[in-house]
């Protein structure tokens, strides 16, 4: 398998023979070619800005100067592929408008710009220098000792030649002695090159594509993506209940109308019972079907809101249901559905098991949250993951963001809490 980066490289028998020497070599020269550059754009930036800032002119210099560090991180995160290929995407967000003015509020506002402009600091100030350092003494110094001989006879004129202005060599076996040193700590002087861009482009990653904000917007996605697939979920639930009521609805419909004109016109006999019979059938499918059209989306909560549908389902409860339900306006589709479908479940488990004489159904929307209570007076001791089906509605309402909780002592009485927040749809 191949090295994913430096750190893995160096870690391989075949180290020295790769590419990932040279690579690192380029990555710190780059750093310190690329690094004097910001230095000097920063700091040119800042002063001219500051001295004409009283008169307004070097306010866009300063401007430039605190959004200096998206470029430098741009640039950064094109030189860390050369020791680190993995991606070091951008913590920056899209503006809601476009323009140059929403560019700039979204990036003023954002902590990934002002992360980034200190890494731009830290890199014109210190990280620079320190690539230049590693260079030198990884490769400059064993190459001006490897050079020797070439000193020795070119600017000593064969007579002696001075090694890194520390060391005087005044003979040939002693100025080749060094040259072989000189190629001998060109092997450890590569792996310094490893460790130095390594940690390098660690800190800079760290710097300007940190994990835990990697992590983070992974996680918001995950969160929206939830979030798409259950208004997609409803969205194919209303276009399933549309379809049964606008096709098979209407011909049941259309059969049964027809069964019966037939069973009229029909003498008395095999025929008419027959007739009789099969009309019968066919007004209990058509029964049945309604009553799966109303669970998989009642029209109700369509056209007419939480509220409808809530005192909708209270008169088809097997229960007497009180309901005392306040809502300003209308709430958006996923929360309107998720919201009648706890009611469902809830009354349908309080005529299933509790014992109940009578329910209620309770709620409001404050504070940007709906709150929805179904209380009973039943024997309680009620548990939400034997088979009642509320676990499957607790994961629905933890998609919007929301909480379900159920209190249900033995002997009484039970009450559902649900909390979703949301705002009126518009």
């Amino acid at each position: 398998m191949q090295p994913r980066n430096v750190w893995q490289a160096m870690g391989r028998p075949g180290y020295l023979m790769s590419a990932w020497p040279w690579r690192s070599a380029a990555y710190l020269l780059t750093g310190a070619v690329t690094g004097v550059f910001v230095l000097v754009g920063i700091v040119a930036s800042a002063v001219v800005g500051g001295v004409f800032a009283l008169v307004l002119v070097g306010l866009p210099l300063l401007l430039c100067t605190a959004l200096a560090g998206i470029p430098v991180a741009a640039v950064e995160r094109h030189r860390l592929r050369l020791v680190d290929p993995d991606p070091a995407p951008g913590q920056h967000g899209t503006p809601g408008e476009p323009g140059l003015r929403a560019w700039l509020t979204t990036r003023l506002r954002e902590r990934a710009t002002w992360r980034e402009l200190g890494h731009a600091v830290l890199f014109a100030g210190l990280l620079w220098p320190v690539d230049a350092l590693a260079l030198c003494v990884a490769v400059l110094c064993p190459l001006a000792v490897a050079l020797t001989p070439l000193l020795m006879a070119t600017v000593g004129d064969g007579q002696e030649a001075k090694v890194l202005k520390m060391w005087t060599v005044t003979s040939w076996p002693a100025a080749f002695g060094f040259a072989a040193a000189g190629l001998v700590l060109l092997a450890p002087g590569a792996y310094l090159l490893g460790v130095a861009a390594g940690a390098r482009a660690g800190l800079a990653r760290l710097l300007i594509a940190p994990r835990e904000a990697d992590l983070g917007a992974r996680m918001v996605e995950l969160a929206r993506s939830r979030v798409r697939l259950v208004d997609a979920f409803e969205a194919e639930r209303r276009r399933i209940e549309r379809d049964l009521h606008d096709g098979a609805q209407q011909r049941l419909v259309a059969l049964t109308m027809t069964l019966g004109l037939a069973r009229l016109d029909a003498p008395p006999g095999p025929l008419a019972d027959q007739l009789t019979k099969a009309h019968e059938q066919a007004g209990t499918a058509l029964a049945e079907l309604r009553e799966l059209i109303h669970g998989i989306h009642p029209k109700v909560l369509a056209d007419y809101g939480l509220e409808a549908a809530v005192a909708d389902a209270a008169d088809r409860s097997a229960v007497p249901v009180d309901v005392d339900l306040e809502l300003p306006g209308r709430l958006s589709q996923a929360v309107e559905a998720a919201a009648y479908f706890v009611v469902c479940e809830a009354l349908a488990n309080v005529g299933r098991h509790s014992g109940a004489s009578r329910a209620e159904v309770s709620g409001a929307h404050r504070d940007g949250r709906l709150v929805l209570r179904i209380r009973d007076d039943g024997r309680g001791g009620a548990r939400a993951g034997e088979g009642s089906g509320l676990t499957g509605l607790a994961d629905r309402v933890s998609v919007l963001d929301g909480r379900l909780s159920l209190s249900s002592p033995p002997g009484g009485p039970t009450l559902l809490r649900v909390e979703i927040p949301c705002g009126l749809a518009s």
